[in-house]
């Protein structure tokens, strides 16, 4: 994938970085003659007044070092364009997956290690594509052509060479071998101070309500101490890699001295070839040096983009008919037929052969204890699910075999945490129905009951929201939900307990206004509350994830016994 992405985006710079390639070569080419050139010049000797020969040197060093400017500079420029657009990319990617994940996919990873797989593996990866973009024409040519250009001044010293440059990768070897392990954990420890972090902060007003404010510093210190332990064991490993090559790199050019000297002493070698050979064997173990800093990074990066392959190469449990059919148009009524369902890894099966019908300008009411599936259900209709056996229909078309988006449309879903994203009132209600007139998100809020206190803020639909809806109640958090769905206008209303911060009153009204503009719909009510469900056309009830009643609240109230004892315990059997 990644050389994909450098192809793509280096494409359009192709005779760019031909020139800038051959301008590397010839440069590093050029840069590694000089110090033989040095070398002649001190060996030759120069007369007492005769410049020309060094300040022929000095122009040719100067010109080489003007070009290798140049071409830094360029080298440069591409490098990081092309590595910010790869992590651009890699990002988009990442996101886009995660974007047609099904419900079980997010929470099989989790939302902190996607947050920190989208940002900080991704910038792990771009640093060190920037990295060896900018490093792996020259760093090799110089290290190659060092050793060729060393060999060819004096194959005597050549020995010391050959010692110390795998000695050099030895111990850069060893060390990185050791972080790898260290990088993966590091990885995790992100996960970890990203969840408790996002739990405290998501969570602060219960953190508050509770006094659990030196609990949860003790948890978060737990994670960051995790976190910091981990680095310091990195950091301790990256502070051997460069004392270790200074020393290799010191202790070789002391040994070139000692027995570079003798070999002059002996007659065997000039003093400007022991210059160049020393200069060249610095060329060398700067090049391995650099190379180093390079490897350092690698491990990190390969840890990262694991991760991120991990999430490219999850696929969703919820995939598009590969042969779709269309769901009729118009208002459609939803079939459970024998439907099974089982969360991954669940012993029991959280729904078990439940089979009913909603019909349009029906209301189908879902009540049931704590646990006994009502919200699964309802997942199962838009797909945030797929059921384990059986089917949902939607018009007759099993929501499996028809297209996504297709099914989506056709939805208006109210969950039961209502969600509200950063922005304005007007720019939440538009979710619904992007195209929607300020007349249809007032006449939304009004079937919600939202217009009071919608009008009452100070920039009526432009007022902001924070992330979540922070800053409303949960009231209005719900009702605004509520005028969402209302927007679209959808064919079937989910309202998965959408009901419960509202006061009987509020909910009463809501309920009279709703009937009207959702006469022609499939609507489907998921309630704790008997009094917000009595008066629907059909009322289901669910025990153990089994349909054990279905039928008015008439005949529920004759003749099913669970339904019976949850009338008994809210005290409604008079309403009746």
């Amino acid at each position: 994938m990644l050389i994909r992405l450098l192809r793509a985006h280096l494409g359009p710079y192709r005779w760019l970085v031909v020139i800038l390639l051959v301008l590397q070569l010839a440069s590093t080419i050029a840069s590694l003659y000089l110090p033989s050139l040095n070398g002649r010049i001190i060996d030759e000797g120069v007369a007492v007044g005769q410049t020309g020969p060094i300040l022929r040197l000095g122009a040719i060093m100067l010109a080489v070092s003007l070009v290798q400017i140049t071409v830094t500079i360029g080298a440069t420029y591409l490098a990081s364009r092309t590595s910010a657009s790869v992590g651009r990319d890699v990002r988009g990617s990442v996101f886009d997956r995660v974007a047609v994940f099904s419900a079980q996919e997010v929470g099989r990873f989790g939302a902190p290690t996607l947050i920190s797989r989208s940002t900080n593996d991704v910038t792990q990866v771009q640093t060190v594509t920037f990295m060896g973009l900018t490093l792996m024409v020259g760093v090799p040519i110089m290290m190659v052509g060092g050793i060729i250009m060393a060999l060819r001044e004096d194959v005597g010293l050549s020995w010391l060479m050959a010692v110390a440059v795998p000695l050099l990768a030895l111990v850069v070897g060893l060390i990185i071998r050791r972080m790898v392990p260290q990088f993966s954990l590091m990885q995790k420890s992100v996960d970890w101070v990203n969840r408790v972090l996002r739990e405290q902060i998501t969570g602060i007003r219960v953190v508050r309500a509770f006094v659990r404010e030196d609990d949860e510093r003790a948890r978060f210190a737990a994670a960051n101490t995790q976190y910091t332990g981990t680095a310091l064991a990195v950091g301790k490993l990256m502070a051997l890699v460069f004392p270790l090559v200074m020393l290799i790199f010191n202790a070789s050019t002391i040994a070139v001295m000692w027995f570079g000297a003798h070999r002059i002493d002996s007659g065997n070698m000039e003093i400007g070839a022991l210059t160049a050979f020393l200069a060249y064997l610095i060329f060398v173990l700067m090049s391995v040096m650099m190379a180093t800093f390079m490897a350092t990074m690698i491990p990190r990066a390969e840890v990262s983009a694991g991760r991120i392959v991990e999430v490219l190469d999850t696929d969703s449990t919820v995939v598009e008919a590969t042969n779709p059919v269309q769901i009729p148009h118009g208002p459609v009524e939803i079939e459970f037929r024998d439907v099974e369902f089982a969360y991954p890894g669940a012993e029991v099966p959280v729904l078990q052969g439940v089979s009913f019908t909603a019909r349009p300008g029906q209301t189908t009411a879902i009540i049931g204890s704590t646990g006994a599936g009502k919200t699964t259900l309802v997942n199962l209709i838009p797909r945030l699910y797929d059921v384990s056996s059986g089917a949902v229909l939607m018009g007759g078309v099993d929501v499996r075999d028809a297209e996504l988006s297709d099914v989506w449309r056709r939805v208006g879903l109210v969950p039961q945490k209502p969600y509200l994203f950063t922005g304005s009132v007007a720019d939440n209600l538009r979710y619904g129905d992007p195209e929607a007139s300020e007349e249809d998100l007032w006449e939304a809020l009004r079937i919600a009951q939202g217009t009071d206190f919608v009008q009452a803020m100070p920039e009526r639909l432009d007022s902001a929201i924070a992330q979540g809806g922070g800053n409303v109640s949960g009231g209005q958090r719900q009702r605004l939900a509520i005028a969402r769905a209302l927007v679209r206008r959808p064919d079937v209303y989910l309202f998965d307990d959408s009901f419960s911060a509202l006061d009987l009153m509020t909910d009463r009204r809501l309920r009279a206004a709703l009937e009207p503009e959702t006469g022609e719909a499939t609507v489907i009510v998921v309630a704790q509350r008997v009094s917000t469900i009595i008066g629907a056309d059909q009322i289901v009830v669910l025990e153990d994830g089994r349909v054990v009643g279905v039928g008015t609240h008439d005949d529920l109230l004759a003749d099913c016994t669970t339904y019976q004892e949850i009338v008994q315990s809210q005290a409604v059997a008079e309403v009746a």
